[in-house]
């Protein structure tokens, strides 16, 4: 853990005694402008120069105006040795607080990088304790503005204690509150841990970086040369690791999507996500769906474009949008609620699911749950991805992950079927048979165990190998298959969907079918906990 070189200003002079009330009130508040003001103006130009804003300036982007309230402001550290005796900063290179975001209460702590590089130490990692208490106690969204260069290492394993608490905290707020992490500079070693624990990481591209090990021990251990952004950069872990859930070029966008991801969601468990009122009409037709989806289930097309056509003013927010691509994740509004939406995308791998798209579902469907966000499945699904790399990398306990969250998911679940629907992949996809409340098809769907192809292969095998004319046998019984088993209205027929619906009236249909699910209440078995697959 690296503690980078700091600008802290001179060490602070014993204040003159006061001899009255006012002179008592001024000089609190010169001591609060110390605080307001930072270490020197020379850090702030440095960080500034970096392409970085500072804690305050980041806070005054997140929250309302003139609703933040810090405490804690005036805390020390008190370690000495090493020459921290004589550097003993106002806020120990934190701020802490709370404000709110279009006047809903949230919790926010920054780490100030001018003071101590935004190390943590003792008292720099109380102050996080409690405001993470504070906002589990109220009920409200935790930001974590993350700009700090790791444990502060003259304080020894102090500091590093600090971090256990901050984790031990992100897990007991784990799908209590939401948790947001924003990283705004270097993440490394154990602080990396805390965002990971979180619901969702932001990033910013060139300036903030996420590592358990940086570049120099990399090449001392393995001899591998790469770069900080290389190894840790937004853009590796928005597309490869699945770390990030957002990146974006600069601080300010970040910050307002942060903002606009709060809009979307609840103060805790106990409540729903805020409502808003929309001109878009709830009965809007969407008759260019249908062009926007072939009916040939071998040609691809893009699934947000879908999207776009139901949900309120074709706005939604995707979440893991450069990660796992054959799978989409967002949230949205239908008539102003909020839906989270687990989608196919036959653009990427024909949307077929795998390790990746497995993982990032699940994740995103046990968010869902945990925030009384209704879920909302469109599939268009071959199947799971084939392959020695998907069966060696665990492609069974991945795929798994996914089955167990919506079999485990208790909010409104709605599904709709636009296509293809095969094998254990439709199942997962949360199927009427795992407990969707609705499932809708449009009568372009096959469900079927597989293809047509693949079970006139299976099926008929004999009767192909010994024809005449092989080629045509097959044909005609894939035409047989498609026929007896394949046709739009078996699954209908056999109550395995609920109605096969016009693709025009989807949005209005989905609708109902949220306002009818409203005051759904299900309980689960009494139990500990669930040992899901890992």
């Amino acid at each position: 853990m690296t503690v980078l070189e700091e600008t802290t200003g001179e060490p602070d002079a014993a204040p003159s005694e006061p001899t009255d009330a006012r002179g008592r009130v001024a000089e609190l508040h010169g001591i609060r402008a110390q605080a307001l003001a930072g270490p020197s103006e020379k850090a702030t130009q440095a960080q500034h120069a970096k392409g970085k804003l500072t804690a305050r300036e980041r806070i005054e982007l997140l929250v309302d105006p003139g609703s933040f309230q810090e405490v804690e402001q005036l805390r020390r550290h008190r370690a000495s040795g090493f020459g921290l005796e004589t550097k003993k900063p106002y806020t120990d290179g934190v701020i802490t607080g709370w404000g709110t975001v279009e006047g809903r209460t949230v919790f926010v702590y920054a780490h100030d990088f001018r003071i101590f590089g935004g190390a943590l130490g003792e008292a720099h990692a109380m102050k996080i304790h409690k405001i993470m208490d504070m906002a589990i106690a109220a009920g409200a969204p935790l930001v974590s503005l993350n700009d700090g260069a790791g444990a502060r290492i003259q304080e020894g394993v102090s500091a590093l204690a600090g971090y256990g608490g901050i984790f031990q905290r992100n897990t007991k707020a784990s799908g209590v509150i939401p948790q947001i992490s924003v990283m705004l500079g270097p993440c490394a070693g154990g602080a990396a841990y805390s965002p990971a624990l979180t619901d969702f990481v932001f990033m910013v591209r060139e300036t903030s970086q996420m590592f358990i090990t940086g570049p120099d021990v990399v090449k001392a251990v393995t001899g591998e040369e790469i770069t900080q952004n290389g190894l840790g950069g937004a853009d590796v872990h928005a597309e490869t690791s699945g770390v990030c859930h957002f990146a974006y070029d600069d601080e300010e966008t970040c910050i307002a999507e942060v903002r606009y991801l709060l809009s979307l969601l609840p103060q805790n468990n106990r409540e729903n996500p805020p409502r808003h009122a929309t001109g878009d009409p709830a009965d809007r037709r969407g008759d260019v769906l249908l062009d926007l989806v072939p009916a040939d289930g071998n040609r691809p097309y893009d699934m947000t474009k879908v999207i776009e056509e139901i949900v309120d003013d074709g706005e939604y927010l995707e979440v893991h949008e450069r990660w796992a691509r054959n799978i989409i994740c967002a949230l949205a509004r239908l008539d102003g609620q909020v839906v989270g939406i687990v989608a196919n995308q036959p653009q990427s791998l024909a949307g077929v699911l795998d390790i990746e798209a497995s993982e990032k579902a699940a994740r995103f469907v046990q968010m869902c749950d945990a925030f009384n966000i209704p879920i909302l499945t469109l599939l268009d699904v071959p199947g799971f991805l084939p392959g020695v790399d998907q069966e060696h990398g665990g492609i069974i306990r991945h795929g798994a992950k996914l089955l167990y969250a919506y079999c485990n998911a208790t909010v409104p679940r709605i599904s709709l079927i636009l296509r293809k629907a095969y094998g254990g992949a439709y199942i997962v996809m949360d199927s009427q048979s795992i407990g969707a409340d609705l499932t809708y098809a449009w009568p372009t769907n096959e469900i079927a165990v597989m293809g047509a192809e693949g079970a006139a292969n299976v099926i008929f095998r004999r009767q192909i190998a010994e024809a005449e004319d092989p080629e045509a046998m097959r044909a005609r019984m894939v035409k047989e298959y498609k026929s007896e088993l394949m046709h739009p209205y078996y699954a209908a027929e056999r109550g395995l969907v609920d109605d096969v619906i016009d693709p025009a009236e989807t949005r209005e249909i989905l609708i109902k079918s949220l306002a009818m699910l409203q005051s759904k209440h299900a309980d689960l078995p009494s139990r500990k906990h669930g040992n899901p697959p890992q």
